[in-house]
């Protein structure tokens, strides 16, 4: 029972005391830790004792002796992130060949190389690596031709980052990859001149592309047209032919001509405009209709007065 009361109060002391005891190792120098991509620079009286930058943890005494019992009091303990970062630069006014106001977005990455220097050497070297790479864009893409501004952005990014490297690193900052992200004009009423073009262009080649599809359409039509021509032609001569022939096969056979022969007259009859009155056999009426129509005068043939002779 005394054993595990003694372990539950210890248990529970080494809550607020271990946090204590490692927190007065560090404020007297112990030990220290660094994190991922963490750099400690310890200083003292103006002088650097010792630069940590592997992850870990790490004892000072045996690196800066009795001085790391004040470095933490007397000194300073500066804490660099080391980590890749990236700054985009917005629309550096460069002109072209053509004297074009253009404006170029960069985009770079960079990195602390020498911890010692970036903290002595230069008061702002983020902004002076700023200042450097935004210098050399103006320098290296000025007076360019128009053409190559536009489309070869590999090979400027390439420039501009042998031209700011070997500046950036006797600073302690070294320079990543650098990118040319964008090109673009400035003057705006470039812009709007520009657009016009395109759209004057567009409408030119939409108006050609119509003007060819119905040259086309034309053309199809035309030879259609013609090719059915000529074969109706073909068609009106050899008809009279055809129906000459299959009359002459039609007139051998006797019962087939007279068959023919009064369809075509039924035809005819039903065709034309005349009235047809149809009486029984064997009927009167047929009878006294011609007669009738026999007893009926004929019309007085018209004769001319003669002219009276004298006045």
């Amino acid at each position: 029972m005394n054993v595990l009361i003694a372990f539950v109060v210890t248990f529970f002391l080494c809550f607020p005391i271990v946090p204590i005891l490692f927190a007065v190792g560090r404020m007297l120098g112990f030990y220290t830790i660094v994190r991922e991509r963490n750099c400690h620079v310890y200083v003292l009286f103006g002088q650097v004792l010792a630069t940590i930058d592997e992850p870990g943890l790490h004892f000072l005494w045996p690196r800066m002796g009795l001085r790391a019992l004040i470095v933490n009091w007397i000194g300073t303990c500066y804490r660099l992130d080391m980590r890749l970062d990236q700054v985009y630069l917005r629309s550096q006014a460069v002109n072209s060949e053509e004297g074009a106001p253009m404006g170029i977005g960069i985009w770079y990455e960079m990195y602390i190389s020498d911890p010692v220097s970036y903290l002595f050497k230069n008061t702002d070297p983020r902004g002076s690596l700023a200042a450097n790479v935004s210098n050399s864009t103006v320098r290296c893409l000025s007076n360019l031709p128009l053409a190559n501004m536009m489309v070869n952005r590999h090979e400027m990014s390439y420039t501009v980052r042998d031209e700011v490297s070997p500046k950036s690193h006797e600073w302690g900052y070294r320079l990543g990859s650098v990118y040319i992200r964008k090109v673009h004009f400035r003057d705006l009423e470039m812009i709007r001149q520009i657009e016009s073009k395109v759209v004057n262009r567009l409408r030119q080649v939409t108006s050609a592309i119509k003007q060819d599809g119905a040259n086309q359409v034309s053309i199809i039509t035309s030879t259609a047209e013609r090719k059915a021509a000529v074969e109706f032609a073909k068609a009106g001569a050899i008809r009279p032919q055809l129906v000459g022939e299959t009359l002459r096969r039609i007139s051998q056979d006797r019962e087939t001509a007279d068959a023919l022969f009064t369809i075509l007259e039924t035809q005819n009859l039903l065709s034309g405009s005349g009235r047809i009155t149809l009486v029984p056999p064997n009927n009167g009426l047929l009878t006294s209709l011609l007669a009738a129509r026999e007893s009926m005068p004929e019309p007085a043939e018209p004769h001319s007065i003669p002219a009276r002779r004298g006045g």
